[in-house]
This record gives C-alpha cells, sequence and structure tokens, in this order.
C-alpha cells in the first residue's frame, strides 16, 4: 500500500449529532478549525508549558436543523434539539453548508488531512454519508487522522505506563485530564471539542505528525455510515 500524500493542512473536526450510529444520525453541528503544518510543528507554549493555539487559524462552525429527531441522551449531551435549531431557522444539511465547506476547504494549502477523534467511527462516516447524500465529494488527495487509534497505538509503541487502556481513558475529556491536569471547557459542542482536540494534539505534534505521514487513511476509502436517502444533488 502506497504511503499516503503529506499534507501541508491539518483541518481538526467535530460533529455533533442526533445519536449514536445504530439509530442512522444526521449531522445538527459541524466545527472545523484550520492549522498549517508550520504551525503544528514548531507549538508555542505558555508559561506552564501548556501549548497555544496557533495564532493564524481558520475557523469554521454551522448549525443546521436534521430531518430526524434527536435521541433524548444526544440532545442532554449536546444542548441541541430540533425545536431550538428550528426556532432559530436553521436549515439542514444542505447544497449551502457542502458550499461553505468546500470554500473553507479550498482556502487552505493541500493536501489535507481531516483530523477527528474516533473519526473512523463516527466523525468521517457520517459526514460521508451527508455528502454522498447531495452527491458532494471532498478533493481527491484529502486523508483522514483519527486520533483515538493514533494515541492508543503511541501509547503502547512507546509502553506509557497508564491504567487507562479502554475507551474511556482515552476520550477527550480523559486525555485532556491526563496531560493538563484540567477539565476541558465546552465540551459537546462541536467547536469545544475541536478546541480542545487541537490542544491534545499539539501536546504529542511531533508523534501525530509522524503518524499521519505514514498512517493516514484516504477519504477515499472512507465508508457512509449508512446509505442515505436519496436528496437533491449539490448541482440542483
Amino acid at each position: 500500500m502506497s504511503e499516503p500524500p503529506r499534507a501541508e493542512t491539518f483541518v481538526f473536526l467535530d460533529l455533533e449529532a442526533t445519536g449514536l450510529p445504530n439509530v442512522d444520525p444526521e449531522i445538527a453541528e459541524i466545527s472545523l478549525f484550520a492549522v498549517h503544518r508550520s504551525s503544528l510543528e514548531n507549538p508555542e507554549r505558555d508559561e506552564s508549558g501548556i501549548p497555544m493555539l496557533p495564532r493564524v487559524l481558520d475557523k469554521l462552525t454551522l448549525c443546521m436543523c436534521p430531518e430526524r429527531p434527536f435521541t433524548a441522551k444526544a440532545s442532554e449531551i449536546t444542548g441541541l434539539s430540533s425545536e431550538g435549531l428550528a426556532r432559530c431557522r436553521k436549515a439542514g444539511f444542505d447544497g449551502a453548508v457542502v458550499r461553505t465547506l468546500q470554500a473553507f476547504l479550498s482556502r487552505q494549502e493541500g493536501p489535507i488531512c481531516l483530523v477527528a477523534h474516533n473519526g473512523f467511527d463516527y466523525d468521517f462516516p457520517l459526514l460521508c454519508t451527508e455528502l454522498q447524500r447531495l452527491g458532494a465529494h471532498l478533493p481527491r488527495d484529502t486523508v483522514c487522522l483519527d486520533t483515538l487509534p493514533a494515541l492508543r497505538g503511541l501509547d503502547r509503541a512507546h509502553s506509557h505506563s497508564t491504567r487507562a487502556q479502554g475507551r474511556k481513558g482515552y476520550s477527550l475529556g480523559g486525555l485532556f485530564h491526563r496531560y493538563f491536569h484540567a477539565e476541558p471547557s465546552a465540551a459537546h459542542s462541536a467547536e469545544g471539542d475541536v478546541h480542545t482536540l487541537l490542544l491534545i494534539f499539539l501536546h504529542r505534534a511531533t508523534e501525530l505528525l509522524t503518524w499521519a505521514d505514514e498512517q493516514a487513511r484516504s477519504w477515499a476509502h472512507i465508508e457512509p455510515m449508512y446509505t442515505p436517502p436519496d436528496g437533491p444533488s449539490i448541482e440542483a
């Protein structure tokens, strides 16, 4: 298998949705932070040694009103509801969202690496589903990095002593607490979780950049979470 292209921009991504994969969820919120590789290779730190967000940072956060209802648990965790999104007159994941996403990505130097935590099992397949429903595509050389298996793999390779080998120990909150001895802010909002993910990445940036160069997965190999119903194409 050929090596993935060396990404020049890393786009950190998080989705909030109507539920878990078993209910065929729809996206209700998406947030992306785009960071050039050079800012990840030499991260700045504050006086306590905690990484600081890069000064040059593009952000995109959008809310949308899904057709499917939220599960009670998803609404409780995210603070989002169909009623609240409808009251704010938010449209669904439609062609305008796709065009905005594509325009945002087109402003970044490629190739692009999408980064999400538990991305291979949730964020990437769900985004793929929504894009496929609209007949939309991402740049052909886009690759993906899931920080959940990456950090587990790095810990195993370096024999880092930790009792937290299960999924709970590698949650965003668990990792943030382990690295920074604090609680993340704005958990379970898409933008808050992307902020936390980026700080975690910066903490181990050298290792994760190498992992991405060697093991990132092509976006073309991401399968949709479920077969979406037929919808209007992006050209419509």
